[in-house]
């Protein structure tokens, strides 16, 4: 994932910001990390490169 694809995506629960942390970074992807929402503080993980922003079910 790059850091330019936080600009166009947002928490799918709630729409909200998401904050990144960043584990594992190569060339300028992340490889591996989290990202956090700020409103819900539901957290997706970012897995070789690619964000899985599947809401969890309750």
């Amino acid at each position: 994932m790059k850091r330019e694809t936080l600009d166009i995506i947002c928490c799918p629960v709630c729409k909200g910001d998401l904050e990144l942390k960043v584990e594992k970074e190569e060339n300028g992807e992340i490889v591996k990390g989290k990202l956090i929402c700020k409103k819900c503080e539901v957290t997706y993980e970012i897995e070789d490169g690619i964000p899985n922003l599947l809401p969890k079910n309750s």
